[in-house]
Parts: C-alpha cells; sequence; structure tokens
C-alpha cells in the first residue's frame, strides 16, 4: 500500500487546520450578525436619568379637562426635582417675576427674570431639562414679534417660555409652521408630533422688546403628576376653574434651578411693583 511521507502529512494536516480556523470565525461571525438582527428596537431606547426619553420610549401628556393623563406609564422624575441646567445666565438677572400672582390685571401661574440694563442680545435662553416641545405660538405686541413654547418631559414636568425674541435656527425652524403672527393674538398651535431637545440646547439669542429696551423672559414650571397646594383652597379653585391646566399645576420654580442658582433668585428682587413677591405657589 501506498504511504503518505512526512512532507505530505505536514500539508494534510495545515489543510485541516486552516479549514477549522475558517470554520470557528465564519461561526462567530454568524452569531454576532444573529444577535444584532434578533435584539428589540427597544433596547436602543432607554429613558435617561433626568427623565427624558427618545421617540420610540416617549410618553406624552394630555389634560382631560381637570386632570393631566400620561399615555403610558412614566420614567420617573429625577428625585429631588432638579433641572438639569438653569434656563438663563442667572448672575445676569436683576429682578424676578414671582409665579402664581397677578400681574398687569391678568394673574399668572408663570413668573421670569428680568435685565435691567441688559441689551436684548445679552440674554440666551437654553433648555432647562431634556423634553418635547409640545406648542408654540408667534404673535405680535407692542410693535414686535414674539414667541411662546412649551415643553413637557416624559417623568410629568412641564414648562414654557414667553417673550422670546430671537430664535435659534432650530426653534425658528419650529416657528415656521405656526401660524401668522397677529396683534395680541397669542393662541398656541400643538406640533404634532412633539419635537424632542436636550437640556442645553439653545433656544433663544434675545429675549423682550427691543424698541422699548425691555429685556425679560417669561418662565413657568408645571408639576402635571399632582395638583398644586393652591388648587386645594376652595376660593383658588373656584377662581381658577377655567384654568386648572396651568394654575393647578404652577409651581414655584426656585427650589428647581441648581447649585448656586437657586439661593441667587431667592435673594433678587420682586420685578412686579404691584405684587411684589406676594405668590400663591412661593411660601
Amino acid at each position: 500500500m501506498r504511504k503518505l511521507n512526512q512532507n505530505g502529512l505536514a500539508h494534510l494536516f495545515l489543510v485541516v487546520f486552516l479549514l477549522v480556523v475558517v470554520a470557528v470565525v465564519g461561526f462567530a461571525g454568524w452569531r454576532v450578525l444573529s444577535s444584532k438582527k434578533d435584539k428589540p428596537a427597544s433596547d436602543s431606547s432607554q429613558t435617561n436619568n433626568a427623565g427624558g426619553s427618545d421617540s420610540a420610549s416617549a410618553v406624552y401628556w394630555n389634560f382631560d379637562g381637570s386632570k393631566w393623563n400620561a399615555s403610558d406609564t412614566p420614567p420617573s422624575c429625577p428625585d429631588p426635582l432638579k433641572l438639569t441646567n438653569s434656563p438663563v445666565d442667572v448672575s445676569k438677572a436683576t429682578a424676578i417675576l414671582y409665579p402664581g400672582q397677578t400681574r398687569g390685571n391678568n394673574y399668572k401661574p408663570h413668573g421670569g427674570f428680568r435685565f435691567d440694563g441688559s441689551k436684548n442680545e445679552d440674554i440666551s435662553v437654553k433648555v432647562p431639562m431634556d423634553a418635547y416641545v409640545t406648542k408654540g405660538s408667534r404673535y405680535i405686541e407692542q410693535g414686535e414679534t414674539q414667541y411662546m413654547f412649551f415643553f413637557v418631559n416624559s417623568c410629568g414636568i412641564m414648562y414654557k417660555f414667553d417673550h422670546l425674541l430671537t430664535l435659534s435656527s432650530t426653534f425658528q425652524a419650529l416657528a415656521d409652521k405656526l401660524p401668522a403672527a397677529k396683534v395680541d393674538d397669542s393662541r398656541t398651535t400643538d406640533f404634532d408630533p412633539p419635537v424632542a431637545v436636550k437640556a442645553g440646547d439653545v433656544i433663544a439669542s434675545a429675549v423682550g422688546f427691543k424698541k422699548t429696551g425691555n429685556a425679560s423672559v417669561d418662565f413657568g414650571v408645571y408639576d402635571l403628576r399632582t395638583p398644586n397646594a393652591a388648587s386645594k383652597n376652595s376660593i383658588y379653585a373656584t377662581t381658577h376653574d377655567q384654568y386648572k391646566e396651568t394654575d393647578f399645576f404652577g409651581t414655584c420654580w426656585f427650589d428647581l434651578l441648581p447649585g448656586s442658582d437657586s439661593g441667587t433668585v431667592k435673594s433678587l428682587p420682586a420685578g412686579d411693583g404691584q405684587s411684589g413677591k406676594t405668590s400663591d405657589y412661593c411660601k
């Protein structure tokens, strides 16, 4: 019988070894591709620590006339509740408008910042917490176009800005979808679907009214998860019955500001000469 010589055996062993290597590499590659294919889409859309989420895990909130309801089980809000960053450079603020008070003969569940002595374009506004832009308005007041936006975080925190003067390109694109501005008509329009934004995104690079040198911006925060303490008062509840959507859920947002900004805001004078620091929310 013919036998293989040593060289022949060596070549045979080499061929077998190469075939084994190719098989192992091919199997490993198949497992990786199979793993990626079978991985659920939801695995790539997790809620972040700030209660924000991407479009695949979004929870939306809707008002039914008496309370706010989540479209699904909402993620947890930060505990204790804090904004990721302040909406403005608080060090530039000269006075604070208190939320939950009457100003200009109208009740305001929101507060705001005044920047006396600053130019309108010296003040920029940033997203303070991951959220979805749910509705907005552009209107004309004192001869200038003003912008207002509402935001809702999936965990159940809503906030708003008003008297934005010059928008970032992202928010100008949103504003361009709104109805044409009309004099003193600040009715809002829903964005469908809501648009996700991240904490730190620039909303506006100027605020207030340039013609009169009024550098100020309205800011309000609303906890949609539960009615506020003011709404438990029967007189308040009756007086504000038509405005439950905001008035029953407004908060004193001073303590929600991060770091030393909370103390700075509390130390500033009141921005409204009539109501001063009187507030249904801030005690």
